[in-house]
């Protein structure tokens, strides 16, 4: 077997895997900060399971690397899970390989606001999230934060992702400002995902519709040509003389 084709089968291989260990990932990381008094015991097995899991990221980016023809090219187009990998400071987007689930649903999906209620429903979702569980668990500590909790946490994304953002909450630290550049970010993205499956609904509605009124004119210029043929050929036919019956 080819090292192309051995690539493509370890791809097909571990996509779902790895999407479950990511999702493992966000319990692990997010359930510490959203429950800050849990047991130390439990504490330490998150952890843990965060290291393992990282692990399993590294070495799923090493082998992929190392099964890759142009290296090079393959770290160009893979910088940002090398980042991810590489700075603790952005251990949360690890979760996001989450996305990939999407892509699985979406082939399932054939209409295309079907395709965009999918992707914009779980990416919002996942990324909301992933953001306020990040900017808690950097602003919590801080004594003059305006984020102590979780409903601060996803008030914040909620008004930061749709670019409303009202200012009453807002991280200091140097890891929440980072999670909120990742959301502004991320929430430009979606809007525009967003607009362009509007856009494209309206224009594949409108060709329709012209197609549709289109395709009404051909049959009623055909219908109206019938019937003017029909009163030709009713004009050229002669009448027949009336009967008359016979007296007994």
């Amino acid at each position: 077997m080819g090292r192309d084709a051995f690539a493509e089968r370890y791809q097909r291989a571990v996509e779902w895997p790895l999407t479950g260990v990511a999702v493992l990932f966000l319990v692990a990381y997010s359930w510490p900060v959203l429950e800050p008094g849990m047991a130390g015991s439990v504490r330490r097995v998150c952890s843990v399971a965060t290291v393992v899991i990282w692990v399993v990221f590294a070495g799923d980016f090493l082998l992929r690397l190392g099964l890759a023809r142009r290296r090079m090219r393959f770290l160009r187009e893979h910088v940002v899970d090398l980042v991810v990998l590489a700075l603790p400071l952005l251990r949360p987007l690890r979760a996001l390989r989450v996305v990939t689930a999407f892509g699985q649903l979406n082939r399932r999906a054939a209409s295309l606001r079907g395709r965009a209620m999918v992707y914009v429903v779980g990416g919002v979702g996942l990324l909301g999230f992933t953001s306020a569980v990040a900017v808690l668990d950097a602003e919590r500590s801080q004594p003059s934060a305006s984020i102590k909790n979780f409903g601060d946490a996803t008030w914040w994304a909620v008004t930061t992702i749709t670019t409303v953002g009202y200012g009453d909450r807002y991280p200091i630290t140097g890891a929440g400002r980072v999670a909120g550049v990742g959301l502004m970010l991320g929430g430009v993205a979606l809007l525009g995902v967003v607009t362009a499956a509007l856009a494209s609904w309206f224009v594949e509605h409108v060709s329709r519709q012209e197609r549709e009124e289109a395709d009404l004119r051909v049959q009623v210029s055909a219908l109206v040509e019938e019937v003017r043929a029909l009163r030709v050929e009713l004009r050229r036919t002669p009448s027949e003389p009336p009967v008359v019956g016979s007296v007994g």
